[in-house]
């Protein structure tokens, strides 16, 4: 049963458990891609679907929300590592994303810091907590 608090609900349901052996997929600028790669993320599935995509200033939006949603329907892939800059622009998949798993986390880019307040998980859970939890 999705669990409502603050506003936000959470699917728990069908993909609630990362499976052993789940992938990372990142969505960023080539140089955090090929860092990641080197760290020995990238994989291709029995497809041949890799789990990375490079994107520049010429990627079409409508290609990075394709990939992003291609992800969430994969089940080997439990967690998507996202430029923030890149997120603000398929913000509205992004904030439609409900599923535990694949997890969808947001990061800088070496021209863009982070903003937390432009973080869809990081919203979603102030609007868990009260202050009234911490005391």
């Amino acid at each position: 049963m999705p669990s409502v608090r603050g506003g936000f609900e959470l699917k728990m349901a069908g993909k609630g458990v990362a499976k052993k052996g789940a992938l990372i997929a990142i969505i960023s600028d080539e140089d955090t891609v090929t860092g990641f790669l080197l760290g020995g993320i990238g994989e291709l599935n029995a497809k041949r679907e890799g789990n990375f995509l490079i994107v520049n200033k010429d990627t079409p939006v409508n290609h990075i929300e394709d990939v992003f949603r291609s992800f969430l329907k994969r089940d080997d892939i439990a967690i998507i590592l996202i430029n923030q800059n890149i997120a603000d622009d398929i913000r509205p998949a992004i904030d439609a994303h409900l599923e535990v798993v694949p997890t969808v986390l947001e990061i800088p880019s070496k021209e863009h810091p982070y903003d937390p307040s432009k973080d869809s998980i990081l919203r979603r859970a102030k609007g868990m907590f009260s202050s009234e939890d911490f005391r």
